[in-house]
C-alpha cells in the first residue's frame, strides 16, 4: 500500500512464548506456520505496545494461560500477505515471554500449534515465510548467545 508515494505497513506485535527450551509455534487457517499475535487495534495506537500484546496472548492463546511480562526482542517484516485483492505490509514487533503454566486454547485464526526445541529447530524447514525467517533470526541469536 503507499499513501503520498510511499509504502505503508500494518502494526503488529508477535509472541515468541518460551517454555524453558521450546518455543511455541501456531499454524493459521491459510496454511502458515508463524507466532501469536497481531496487529494492533486503532484505538491501541498510543497504548504501550507489551500491553496490546497481553490482550493478543489472551485472544489467541486463552485466558488460563499464565506467562511473564512480555519484553521486546527484535523485529518481523512480512510483505507477502494479499488482502481485498491489494499487498499490505506488516511490520512487526517481537516480545518474548515466558510460559508459566495454565491449557492453551488457540482462538482466532490458529487451527494448529507446535512447541519447537530453540536448540535444534530449522524454521525454515518447517516453511519458508517470512515469520519463519524472523523466527530464524530469534533462534541464531539465542544460539549466538549461549556459545558465546
Amino acid at each position: 500500500m503507499e499513501f503520498n508515494g510511499k509504502t505503508t505497513y500494518f502494526v503488529a506485535t508477535k509472541v515468541l512464548l518460551r517454555d524453558g527450551d521450546k518455543l511455541l509455534l501456531v499454524h493459521d487457517k491459510w496454511g502458515n506456520w508463524e507466532l501469536p499475535g497481531g496487529r494492533i487495534k486503532p484505538e491501541e495506537f498510543k497504548k504501550p505496545l507489551a500491553e496490546v500484546t497481553l490482550r493478543k496472548m489472551r485472544e489467541e492463546l486463552g485466558e488460563d494461560v499464565k506467562y511473564s511480562k512480555p519484553e521486546a526482542t527484535g523485529t518481523f517484516f512480512q510483505v507477502s500477505r494479499e488482502e481485498l485483492g491489494k499487498k499490505v505490509g506488516i511490520f512487526a514487533i517481537g516480545f518474548e515471554s515466558q510460559y508459566l503454566g495454565g491449557e492453551i486454547i488457540l482462538n482466532g485464526p490458529h487451527d494448529e500449534m507446535r512447541w519447537v526445541d530453540i536448540r535444534t529447530f530449522e524454521p525454515l524447514e518447517l516453511q519458508n515465510n517470512d515469520w519463519m525467517h524472523g523466527v530464524q533470526d530469534y533462534l541464531y541469536k539465542i544460539r549466538e548467545d549461549e556459545n558465546a
